[in-house]
Formats: structure tokens, C-alpha cells, sequence
């Protein structure tokens, strides 16, 4: 196995992100907007790939969850997929995640004295921890730096894609085939991603998502590795009311494919033959597994998202042994072992075969 750093700068859509993010008011802990953020603009990106010195035809995109800093529990997620299907997996960062925010807000002296500051400012705030409160704070601060992310991080893989596809990549050959293996919010990404299949560059793309695919209405981000709950209430309040009636929203917002496809995915009741005839007509190149006791990602805002054909697409799973939807497979905990790893190889076993 290769692992091996790429180096990537945005380009595809830089202009209007940066008109977008100037708009959007900054944080006390951070003075700059988010257009000044250099870390999130450049930013390198990992490649697991099978040894082997040609150019290859086949790729896997692996997209990770919300408010993650390490790539550590997707190491051997990618490695699997790798040896499995014998592609390529890229570990795609989304934006202000990963490594593409500045080391200052993960730095416990920097983060801590602000984590004491919200919990004075909002009273009786749970969830409140280290490892949440900048996300937390910047989404409290302006909810729609949801969908300014998401928008971004739609432009970056269309334009990594793009690459790909036209032979720039010094891994890959022109019209590579590129398919998606998604968790959590990296899901939500790829389904708005296939929805609106910019440059229709997603056609045959197939996507594998575990642990996620519900509609927006129904995910419960309220944990302490995720966000505190008065940014959990804020997010859910803006985007089920003001995000869909157009209210509040800056000025270089665009009414375009990339927003119709993330509407589609807020609600089930909005969009909804636009969103269930798009998965009816892609249901065999998508499939999902669940899991039972997933609070964040329930299965049932799965099947609210996916529509009559999630019977054919997603499939619920339990393991005999305590999880969470942040940790499916304990490997640090006193857990049967060889029972996580078995639970672990019927999850990508099943992911391998779709992609």
C-alpha cells in the first residue's frame, strides 16, 4: 500500500465562496472572516492506493463526519476499501474541517478559556465541551455557515473530480471512473453532490454511505464531540424556516441547481417527487447501512430521505456490542474484540462489493 500527500488550492468557485464568506460575521475567537482562512483554501489531501506505479482508471472518495480533526479512525477504513477493491481511496477533507482550519482552534490553551466563556453567556448550555465549542460558537454566530461549507466543499470535489477526469492528476488516467464511500455529513455531502452532479460529472458515480443519508430534519447533532445544543437548536431553527423561505440571506446568495439540491434534503416535504424520482432512478448505484441504536443518523430520517426505495437501497444492522454513532467499532474499549472486527468486515465487505 502507497499513502501518498497531494496538494490541493480551490479554484472552481473560489471568487463566489470568497463573496459568500465575507458576508458571513466573525467569531471573537477568530477576528478574520472566513475568506482569510488560508489553511482552508490550500490544504493537502492523503491517497491510500494499492502498489503499483500506472496510472489507474478507478477511484473511491471517502468523506468523513462533522467536526472531525484526525483521519485516525478512517485509516483503516481506507486501507480495507483499498485491498479490497484494488482502487485508489482519497481522503477528502471537508471544509474548516480536517486540516484546514488553523491549529489554533483545536489548541486547548487558545480553545479552553472560550469553552468557560459560552457556558457563562448561555444558561444551562449541554453538550457544551473542548472539542465542540469552536464549531459550536461559529455556528451560533451565523447558522448558514452550514451551507457555505457544504456549497465549498460540492465545489472542491467537482473540481478535484474534474481534474481527475481530464488527466491532470499524476495518479490517475483521463475519464477515471470515481465512485464515494461517505459517513455521517460526508453523506448529506455526496447526496447533494449526485443530486445536482455539476457538469454532469456524476452520472455513473456510485456512493455507499454508512452511518448517514438522513434528511437534515431528522439528524441529532446535540453531542459533546459534535455541537452543543444551543448550536444543535440554532442550526435546525434557521434552516427548517428562514434558510427555506429565502430570509436573511446575503446578498451574493445564488438561487441555483447546488442550492435546489440541499433544500431537497432539509425536509421530506419539500422537494420531494424532485428528491425521491432522482434516488428511484439512481437506486442501483446507491446503497446504505444504518445502524439501530445511531441516535444522530436514525434510520428512519434515512428512509424520510431515500423515499419508497429505501427498501431496495438501506439495510439497519446491530452489533452485539456498545456503539455509537461517533464510534461503531470500539477498538480501544474492553469490547469483544473479534466480535467489533466482525462487525467491521460486514460493513466494508458489504461497502467493497458496491464500490
Amino acid at each position: 500500500m502507497d499513502i501518498i500527500p497531494f496538494r490541493f488550492t480551490q479554484t472552481t468557485g473560489a471568487s463566489e465562496i470568497d463573496e459568500f464568506q465575507k458576508e458571513l460575521a466573525a467569531t471573537e475567537f477568530c477576528s478574520v472572516t472566513d475568506d482569510h482562512i488560508q489553511e482552508n483554501k490550500s490544504f493537502n489531501y492523503t491517497i491510500f492506493a494499492p502498489s503499483g506505479k500506472e496510472k489507474r482508471d478507478k477511484a473511491i472518495i471517502l468523506l468523513h463526519g462533522l467536526n472531525e480533526r484526525t483521519w485516525e479512525k478512517y485509516l483503516t477504513w481506507a486501507e480495507y476499501l483499498a485491498n479490497s477493491t484494488g482502487k485508489p481511496v482519497i481522503l477528502f477533507p471537508i471544509a474548516f474541517h480536517m486540516n484546514r482550519t488553523p491549529g489554533s482552534w483545536c489548541n486547548p490553551r487558545t480553545v479552553l478559556p472560550w469553552v468557560g466563556r459560552r457556558k457563562k453567556e448561555i444558561n444551562d448550555l449541554a453538550n457544551s465541551t473542548f472539542a465542540n465549542t469552536t464549531l459550536s460558537s461559529r455556528l451560533s454566530v451565523n447558522p448558514l455557515r452550514f451551507y457555505a461549507s457544504g456549497r465549498e466543499s460540492v465545489y472542491n470535489l467537482w473540481q478535484l473530480v474534474y481534474e481527475i477526469k481530464n488527466g491532470n492528476h499524476p495518479l490517475f488516467k483521463e475519464d477515471t471512473s470515481i465512485n464515494l464511500f461517505a459517513y455521517s455529513i460526508g453523506a448529506l455531502l455526496s447526496q447533494v453532490l449526485l443530486l445536482s452532479n455539476p457538469a454532469e460529472m456524476f452520472n455513473d458515480t456510485r456512493l455507499f454511505m454508512f452511518c448517514g443519508g438522513s434528511i437534515f430534519s431528522q439528524m441529532n447533532g446535540n453531542a459533546r464531540d459534535i455541537m452543543d445544543q444551543e448550536a444543535f437548536d440554532s442550526l435546525q431553527r434557521y434552516y427548517r424556516q428562514d434558510f427555506l423561505e429565502s430570509r436573511s440571506l446575503p446578498t451574493s446568495f445564488k438561487n441555483d441547481f447546488l442550492e435546489q439540491a440541499f433544500k431537497a434534503m432539509i425536509r421530506s416535504d419539500v422537494l420531494q417527487e424532485y428528491r425521491e424520482s432522482f434516488f428511484d432512478k439512481a437506486c442501483n448505484r446507491i446503497r446504505a447501512i444504518s445502524l439501530k441504536k445511531d441516535v444522530v443518523m436514525p434510520t428512519e430520517g434515512i428512509i424520510k430521505a431515500l423515499g419508497k426505495v429505501s427498501d431496495k437501497v438501506l439495510e439497519e444492522i446491530d452489533f452485539p456490542f456498545q456503539y455509537s454513532h461517533q464510534i461503531p467499532f470500539p477498538f480501544r474499549s474492553k469490547t469483544n474484540q473479534p466480535l467489533v472486527n466482525q462487525a467491521f468486515n460486514n460493513v466494508f465487505s458489504k461497502a467493497a462489493a458496491s464500490l
